[in-house]
């Protein structure tokens, strides 16, 4: 134990030293050395000259002198026919158009074509963030949110893929990512994701997050539907460092669509700051380079928002506003936004769950660019702000809420019914293709796996060859296709064989585009045109039930059902007799003990899961071993506490008497108190031992007795008790109060042990 004398130290220090908050590290705000989150000292002025139809002065430099991401802005994302209104619009009006339902979206997007980055940060700079969140609501390019998942495992192995990718789909992940732990496996990776996406409803889009070059062979061959791994910079030296540029990245861009690819860019804050050349300018300024770049790209969207450096975002003051000020700006240029929260930004959990709810809050065309659909320990990329652990978290946050974060839960049945067909599916795939054979031990550990740590499967050397043959004998999506027909699996055939087809229409080219029930969803088809409450994304009834229902949600009916089933055992344990009308006592070593008006006849265990016979009896031996006498009544007219105590006391010769609720709510009452000033308290019933109830007894006793004993202490340790019980709390006390006649006055009870 520290010694009190040897520092000067408050000990809630010590507390808080054990918190995992104290795993995270903060930044000083520093400018210079690129820790400034929004509008940093050294952001340029906007500005703009444009003459004979030629940008000649963007953001204070000249032309002469733009670095190559300065020459591609202004070559690529100005739209000079809007530029000059753009510019002259004043930032902090245009900011308040924003946040105005009445400013539409479209005139927003339209002079934003036109604005250079130092205008876009200025602008993004002056909301707070509430203003910010519900400029993302208006401005997202899709009506309906979605969500993405992070499919991996620390062996990868298709198996385990495929059926994680059946379920990602299940929970209602519009797209699915994986990456490797090892890179030359990404073919086997590829093939067991893509069929895994094909089983239920095949809406889910996929790739494999892998080189660049390798990840388009492998879309090429059929076995991706999307790419986002594409890395933008927001300065010139970022670029050179990953021997690119913004032509570069453009032409990439190209090559996916022009194979039917769906492609997003990816930029964030911190990326610069991590490579060490971030030109002393703010992350919020860098960001708005990135995104006027991809804009120019031509690419329908951008992942953004932090990414892998959200960590370093959130170290310095204002950094979780300015992530979500990228977002903004990626809606503001039109582009899809596949929200940064992959990357887990902190230890600790408050934290964590304080980044979704702006993005969560305000939806975007993606919530998550990654929710880690498997634990955290499989998770290739690194943990997520979300894992596997905590999916159903984040669905009590979108229950809570009613807010749309793109999931659902799931059954036990269901999932397991999921992950079955999808490991038969690409068993038959690896057997009808000669990759591999797969044997029921296999099959039934990943069916049955949590994670990576509990499957009988392929090793990492094994994966790997299989991933060799696949490149090297040039399979397909199409052979999957055929080998899937071949052995019966003719639903996720035609799923796959649907997505493949879906490239040569090119539909899901769109902006913001995904597919549900079987439809191409798009900004195109189904564009966000929020004006205000009732209009935009409104939850249908269907859906609000969908995100409603919860695992182990409980209802009255459930509680009457489990009661019923109680009240045959305590049958067998007692029996409670009414004897008429209650009258006062006059005996002074006399205790009565007031039940409510359900007890053992609708209820029949406290929170606390004892046995209603079991706390009565332990009452009762305590008034005994007090030396008093226990006498029982039944209240009629009030289910409060209080008044079932003030009711007993009155009516006990000893003016002393305990009011008790069949939930486990007890107090000890004095006949001349006022109601609510009692003696002595159980409020925590769920904590309240048998042994500390025939102690109230015994209490109750020597205060008839005239003594003045020590008031029992039930131990707290600040438990959480409101989110375990009031639920079951609340059904209780409600079928108690159901159970009241106000005009009924107290009976008497006799209580026989069988």
């Amino acid at each position: 134990m520290r010694d009190p004398r040897s520092v000067n130290r408050w000990r809630r220090f010590d507390l808080w030293d054990e918190r995992p908050l104290r795993l995270d590290k903060f930044a000083l705000e520093d400018a210079a050395n690129g820790f400034s989150a929004m509008a940093g000292p050294n952001d340029p002025a906007p500005s703009l000259t444009v003459a004979d139809g030629r940008v000649v002065e963007m953001d204070g430099v000249a032309a002469a002198d733009f670095d190559m991401l300065d020459a591609f802005i202004a070559s690529h994302h100005l739209d000079l026919a809007v530029a000059p209104e753009a510019m002259a619009v004043d930032s902090a009006a245009f900011a308040r158009d924003l946040v105005d339902i009445g400013v539409p979206r479209a005139k927003l997007v339209r002079l934003a074509r036109g604005m250079t980055p130092a205008k876009l940060a200025e602008i993004v700079g002056m909301l707070s963030t509430v203003e910010i969140t519900f400029a993302q609501a208006k401005l997202r390019a899709r009506r309906q949110p979605g969500n993405q998942a992070h499919v991996t495992n620390a062996k990868d192995c298709p198996l385990q893929l495929a059926a994680d990718s059946a379920i990602a789909a299940l929970l209602g992940f519009n797209e699915v990512e994986t990456t490797l732990r090892v890179a030359k496996n990404c073919w086997a990776a590829a093939l067991g994701c893509a069929v895994g996406a094909a089983v239920g409803s095949g809406d889910a889009l996929f790739q494999c997050s892998i080189e660049e070059a390798e990840e388009l062979r492998i879309g090429m061959a059929g076995f991706t539907s999307y790419a986002e791994t594409v890395s933008v910079y927001g300065t010139e030296q970022s670029f050179v460092d990953g021997d690119d540029t913004p032509w570069s990245k453009a032409f990439l861009v190209a090559a996916y669509a022009s194979r039917g690819i769906k492609m997003r860019t990816t930029s964030g804050a911190g990326s610069e700051l991590l490579m060490g050349f971030h030109s002393g300018k703010s992350m919020l300024y860098l960001e708005a380079r990135c995104l006027c770049a991809e804009r120019g790209m031509g690419v329908q969207g951008v992942q953004n928002g932090g990414i892998d450096g959200a960590p370093l975002a959130h170290s310095v003051p204002g950094g979780g506003r300015e992530i979500i000020g990228e977002n903004l700006l990626a809606a503001l240029l039109d582009l899809e936004c596949a929200s940064g929260n992959d990357a887990r930004m902190s230890e600790s959990e408050i934290r964590v769950g304080a980044k979704i709810m702006p993005t969560l809050m305000a939806g975007t065309d993606l919530v998550t660019s990654g929710f880690g659909a498997i634990q955290r320990y499989d998770n290739s990329f690194g943990a997520s702000l979300y894992n596997g652990e905590e999916i159903e978290d984040f669905l009590a946050l979108q229950r809570d809420y009613l807010v749309e974060g793109g999931l659902r839960s799931i059954e036990p049945g269901e999932a397991w019914a999921v992950r079955a067909r999808a490991v038969g599916a690409i068993s038959a795939v690896l057997e009808e293709l000669q990759l591999a054979s797969v044997t029921p031990i296999m099959r039934e550990s990943v069916v049955a796996a949590s994670g990576s740590d509990e499957t009988e499967t392929f090793s990492l050397g094994e994966v790997g060859r299989i991933s060799d043959a696949i490149k090297d004998r040039g399979v397909t999506g199409i052979d999957a296709v055929k080998a899937l027909l071949r052995r019966g699996f003719e639903p996720e055939a035609r799923n796959l064989y649907g997505m493949l087809k879906r490239r040569v229409s090119g539909d899901y080219l769109q902006t913001a585009a995904t597919i549900r029930n079987g439809r191409v969803v798009s900004a195109i088809n189904d564009p966000n045109e929020y004006r205000g409450p009732g209009t935009g994304y409104v939850m249908s009834p269907e859906r609000r039930a969908e995100i409603s229902r919860f695992r182990d949600a409980a209802g009255r009916a459930e509680i009457l059902a489990q009661e019923g089933a109680l009240q045959r055992e305590e049958q067998r344990r007692y029996l409670l007799t009414e004897r008429g009308a209650a009258a006062a006592g006059t005996d002074p070593q006399e205790v009565v003990i007031a039940l409510s008006p359900a007890w053992n006849l609708a209820l029949f265990k406290t929170t606390g899961n004892h046995p209603l016979s079991a706390v009565l009896r332990a009452l009762m031996e305590g008034i005994e071993a007090g030396g008093g006498k226990p006498r029982l009544v039944r209240v009629r007219h009030s289910a409060d506490t209080s008044f079932l105590a003030l009711t007993a006391a009155r009516l006990a010769g000893s003016g002393f008497g305990i009011g008790i609720q069949a939930k486990g709510t007890a107090v000890l009452h004095q006949r001349d108190r006022l109601p609510h000033m009692n003696l002595e308290l159980f409020s925590m019933a769920p904590m309240v031992t048998l042994d500390q109830y025939r102690a109230l007894g015994r209490n109750a006793a020597r205060y008839a007795a005239g003594e003045r004993p020590e008031p029992v202490r039930v131990p707290y340790e600040g438990e959480s008790l409101g989110s375990r019980f009031y639920v079951r709390t609340a059904i209780l006390y409600g079928i108690e109060t159901a159970a009241i006649d106000p005009n009924a006055p107290p009976v008497e009870l006799e209580a026989r042990y069988l």
